[in-house]
């Protein structure tokens, strides 16, 4: 997944203007997520990275967990504008292979965390979290099912073999994707993780044709 456009600002709780950035305030709360992972991110960590009070914090963004979730919406990106783009993709193939290569060079900016945030800011967690778990969740599974859906529109028009399992072809891509993450974090650079990406488009079933 790509770091999305920025959402329109809003107000704090009160209606009165803020004194800082918003949305420079929640870029940065993205990319402590992100490093630390949800769970272990402090109140501290958050207002020390993003420049502002604990009540400047409340007062935006409500409290840590929402402040996550709209992080998290913030790096994940328009939902919409990349299931267009999946749908659109001249074949299966192509999308999914834009999808991995997407998640290589996200994976590996100079700038941000190594990995994905989806990937590594969840990956463990207690049930008190459980909510924010779900919420990541449901952001890999929708992309999943827009990869099946146009999966199984391939081999509705017989690009594809009618043997062709929609679902753990685009359970494979979304695997793949979470896999890249954990080996950027290890440190795996951008030209290996590619090969390797490159590598498992190899089992994408052959053109029925």
């Amino acid at each position: 997944m790509k770091i999305g456009q920025p959402s329109a600002s809003r107000a704090g709780k009160t209606g009165r203007p803020l004194s800082f950035n918003r949305h420079l305030a929640l870029e940065q709360a993205m990319l402590v997520f992100w490093r630390h992972g949800y769970e272990t991110t402090s109140i501290i960590d958050l207002t020390a990275a993003m420049g502002i009070s604990t009540p400047s914090l409340y007062g935006a963004f409500g409290d840590k967990r929402r402040l996550f979730l709209e992080a998290m919406q913030l790096y994940a990106g328009n939902r919409d504008a990349m299931a267009d783009a999946i749908d659109a993709a001249p074949t299966a193939r192509d999308a999914a292979r834009d999808m991995l290569e997407g998640a290589v060079v996200g994976y590996t900016g100079e700038t941000t965390p190594k990995g994905c945030l989806l990937a590594s800011a969840t990956a463990s967690g207690s049930a008190a979290s459980s909510d924010v778990q779900r919420a990541v969740a449901d952001i890999r599974s929708f992309f999943m099912e827009r990869l099946r859906h146009r999966i199984a529109r391939d081999v509705s028009a017989g690009v594809l073999p009618g043997t062709t399992d929609a679902h753990a072809l685009a359970g494979l891509v979304i695997t793949m994707m979470q896999g890249l993450s954990v080996l950027a974090r290890d440190g795996i650079g951008r030209a290996s993780l590619r090969a390797i990406a490159i590598t498992a488009l190899q089992a994408w079933p052959r053109d029925a044709g």
